[in-house]
């Protein structure tokens, strides 16, 4: 005799009406500031100081797209904001699971003392660090070099802290112990056993230190010009002169925005995963 009792173990729930009207209004809420990117960027000024502003698309969004690549040296920009933005998610993560690492699972001297210095300096404003930063770039000589936005950041406090909350449930201390008894020296232990399993975790910070620093403006305007720039910074030279052409502001945004929308459209499902692991694994 069977019943209808568990019948549906197994099965993936299906949504209803209800969830995809809400996942359409969440969709068009968060799509919305990108469609009206690129409707301000396909008019004129003129055009946008409308009551109402227009809600669909000009004429003018190539013309306007090309005077923002020419003029703010886009090309230039989005090519040294890839370099900085890799570099600084690259070294963030190497170095951020290493001090992770040691923090969740080695024991030394001030073990305590150090972590609470290094979260402690994420109560600092950046700002207070802004001038003795630039004294030490003027003085190394590395004013409007890309160095100048790289190393200041290659590593940081959340990091630190992030990986070594990962590492303290996701690494056994059973499976270092192995790696020491078959001999493994400590870069070893950190080459095969750490970093596989702080992967998922990795995936994670790795995005969050891209985008930051794809996103990042108060400092690279400061220690770069218009001539060596970021796209946040080559951005701003848009912006300038007594009467600022607005709609090409807008192109110019929507030029530097793309290529994370690209990033993001090809690696999402892969960032989407590395989430979801570490979530299991926590």
């Amino acid at each position: 005799m069977t019943t209808g009792i568990g019948t549906g173990i197994g099965r993936r729930p299906r949504a209803g009406p209800v969830a995809y009207a809400v996942l359409t209004l969440f969709t068009a809420g968060s799509l919305f500031p990108l469609v009206w990117t690129a409707v301000a960027a396909s008019g004129d000024s003129a055009r946008l100081a409308h009551t109402p502003p227009p809600l669909w698309f000009g004429g003018r969004l190539l013309t306007n797209l090309d005077t923002a690549w020419t003029d703010a040296r886009l090309g230039l920009a989005l090519a040294n904001t890839t370099l900085v933005a890799g570099t600084v998610a690259l070294g963030t993560v190497l170095f951020c699971t290493i001090a992770g690492f040691a923090f969740a699972k080695l024991r030394f001297r001030f073990r305590r003392a150090l972590l609470l210095l290094t979260v402690g300096t994420m109560m600092v404003p950046p700002q207070l660090s802004v001038v003795p930063l630039f004294m030490i770039v003027a003085r190394l000589g590395w004013t409007d070099q890309l160095r100048a936005v790289v190393l200041p950041v290659l590593v940081s406090a959340f990091g630190v802290f992030f990986m070594r909350q990962y590492l303290i449930e996701a690494l056994p201390d059973e499976l270092i112990e192995a790696a020491r008894v078959d001999g493994a020296s400590s870069v070893r232990v950190v080459w095969h056993v750490v970093l596989p399993v702080a992967r998922p975790a990795m995936a994670v910070l790795g995005m969050l230190s891209f985008v930051q620093a794809w996103n990042d403006f108060f400092w690279p305007v400061i220690a770069l010009t218009q001539e060596n720039p970021t796209v946040q910074v080559a951005l701003t030279g848009l912006g300038r002169g007594y009467v600022p052409d607005q709609a090409v502001v807008m192109a110019g945004a929507l030029l530097g925005t793309l290529p994370l929308l690209l990033a993001f459209t090809l690696l999402g499902r892969q960032i989407v995963g590395g989430i979801m692991r570490g979530a299991l694994k926590g």
